[in-house]
């Protein structure tokens, strides 16, 4: 287009009326759509839909041929069966969704098809197909099993136009694999507990929806042989690969682990784990547990710093999202604003990115624990809104629901519908970090204060290193209150104030704990930073701060307050 832009769109339109919809009326399909370059058309036959996917391919193919490289026309086709919704003369829905997803998937030139195709068609048309494995599309509940459609003449494997030749592109979404684990203990039955350990691990990543994993059949087509991550990067179009090894001694067993980016062969991410073999399976549970919390921050500031280095004129929605991200975490009152903003593009452009929504309403739920607020009405409203939403769009989505639940129970004081998405969240991806602590949130707020401390443990158990530790210990600290032990909560909320000093319900939590625990100077000191945070905060609206289902809990927090100086 920038070099010719009347011939391009002649060209388009010559092979579209030459070759491609020829063949469309030949194999009796329907169009059904059609913007810019692209097409959206119907058959009543996935036979004769994938016939002249393959047969206009080739018609391309021989148009190019006679051309230089730089003036060929290059087009991506996915074919899908299943229901659509038929309205105005075009059609909507799942089955149409897949499909797109799958056009992404092909190479230029080539026919990527789903399963479901592929079980009506094999048998039926003499072509070979190539298994790409299951892949996972954003906003598709379940994973689809895709095939690339192995061309006479001109694909992508035989084509000396594409220089990406049997290589995936990488999915619009951070991407994996996970390599079978090296057996270093000449030990078969090592090789059993190796293999299984690299399932559950599969497994447990492919329940993160912000994840694209690659199947275990995919994947483990590399056992045993000595491989270069980055040529397992471009060959499976991953961004990263985890490996690993596993040697045992006597009765214990060593778990070795190492994250590398693909495109740099630098490492993120490496760890071992010990263990006695006589229970393996329980090793092998802990073991699952400690990569994917380990692994999942670093890939997710990986991804932020990867969204950083583009440029502005080329971010999509996820990139947005991983702006978002990086800005929200820098935690001052300038960054939240920008955060928003960024995630509210994200919204923009791909109006259905649940964590997004989701991300967006958790930012009320910063400026609310930061002091922050201007208008807490508005904020309510708002928080609320984007909460619900993230939730109508990401019901089997474990992220969007832990973050809609989270605002819900502590912007919005609706804790029962709050605490109900975490647990489902729970239920999604019980590895999920985050979930985690804000389940113990939720049971603060409830007046279960030691299931809260059991339930932040584990979030700390699987990430240790996670930025948004700080709430961990806040959290740990608020339930300490509740239960009366003041000495472990001023611990805790000290612990939390110097890992964020904006952090308004630690310093709270400091100033009560210190001054029922009979240290009134240290409780008038956290009073001094509590009104240089929130100047209008008062015993009177000290419910705005965390919400309480027990009257009593919220009682103990305004004495302590109370007593360190805190005005009525």
């Amino acid at each position: 287009m920038a070099a010719d832009e009347s011939g391009t769109l002649a060209r388009l339109k010559r092979l579209r009326i030459e070759v491609i919809e020829p063949k469309i009326s030949q194999f009796h399909g329907r169009i059904v759509g059609s913007a810019g370059d692209s097409l959206l058309v119907e058959f009543a036959s996935a036979v004769n839909a994938v016939r002249c996917a393959v047969e206009a391919q080739e018609g391309l193919a021989d148009q190019n041929a006679a051309l230089p490289e730089d003036r060929r026309m290059a087009f991506r086709m996915g074919v899908n069966l299943g229901d659509v919704i038929a309205e105005d003369d075009t059609i909507h829905g799942d089955g149409v969704n897949i499909a797109s997803r799958l056009e992404k998937l092909a190479e230029p030139g080539s026919v990527c098809i789903g399963r479901n195709v592929y079980d009506q068609v094999k048998g039926k048309l003499a072509y070979a197909y190539a298994d790409l494995g299951e892949q996972r599309f954003h906003n598709i509940a379940e994973p689809v099993r895709a095939y690339r459609v192995k061309l006479s003449k001109s694909s992508p494997e035989t084509s000396p136009g594409f220089a990406t030749k049997n290589m995936p592109p990488l999915p619009e979404k951070p991407s994996i694999a996970v390599l079978s684990f090296e057996n270093m203990s000449g030990d078969p039955e090592q090789e059993y507990f190796a293999d299984g350990m690299v399932e559950e691990i599969i497994t447990a990543l492919s329940r993160m929806h912000w994840l694209f994993v690659i199947a275990r059949n995919s994947s483990f087509t590399y056992k045993g042989r000595a491989v270069d991550v980055k040529q397992v990067g471009r060959e499976l179009g991953v961004r990263y690969v985890l490996e690993g090894s596993v040697r045992k001694s006597g009765n214990r067993v060593r778990i070795t682990g190492q994250l590398i980016d693909t495109s740099t062969g630098a490492h993120l991410w490496a760890d071992r784990f010990d263990g006695g073999l006589e229970d393996i399976f329980d090793l092998q549970d802990q073991v699952t547990v400690s990569v994917v919390g380990a692994i999942a921050p670093k890939l997710e500031q990986a991804e932020i710093e990867r969204a950083q280095r583009k440029p502005t004129d080329s971010l999509d929605a996820y990139d947005y999202y991983m702006r978002g991200l990086a800005a929200f975490h820098q935690w001052t009152q300038e960054a939240n604003a920008e955060a928003l903003s960024l995630f509210r593009r994200a919204i923009e452009l791909d109006p259905n990115f649940a964590s997004a929504y989701g991300m967006a309403a958790r930012c009320y739920g910063q400026r609310k624990t930061s002091g922050w607020e201007t208008d807490r009405t508005l904020a309510i409203r708002e928080a609320s809104r984007l909460a619900r939403r993230a939730a109508e769009l990401g019901r089997d989505d474990a992220v969007a629901l832990c973050l809609a639940g989270f605002v819900l129970a502590f912007v919005a004081g609706e804790v029962d519908d709050g605490a109900a998405m975490i647990d489902r969240a729970l239920v999604l991806n019980p590895n999920l970090a985050w979930a985690w602590l804000c389940s113990g949130w939720t049971k603060v707020s409830l007046g279960e204060p030691d299931v809260a401390i059991e339930r932040v443990a584990r979030a700390m158990r699987l990430s240790p290193q996670d930025p948004q530790i700080f709430s961990m210990q806040g959290a740990v600290a608020c339930a300490h209150i509740v239960a009366g032990r003041y000495a472990e909560a001023l611990s805790s909320a000290e612990m939390a104030m110097r890992q964020q000093p904006n952090y308004l319900l630690a310093t709270c939590i400091v100033a009560t704990s210190a001054a029922l625990a009979g240290r009134q100077d240290q409780a008038q000191k956290a009073i001094v930073r509590l009104r240089e945070l929130a100047p209008a905060l008062r015993i009177s609206n000290l419910k705005d701060i965390q919400p309480f289902r027990r009257p009593e809990d919220l009682t103990k927090l305004a004495e302590g307050l109370r007593r360190a100086g805190l005005p009525e």
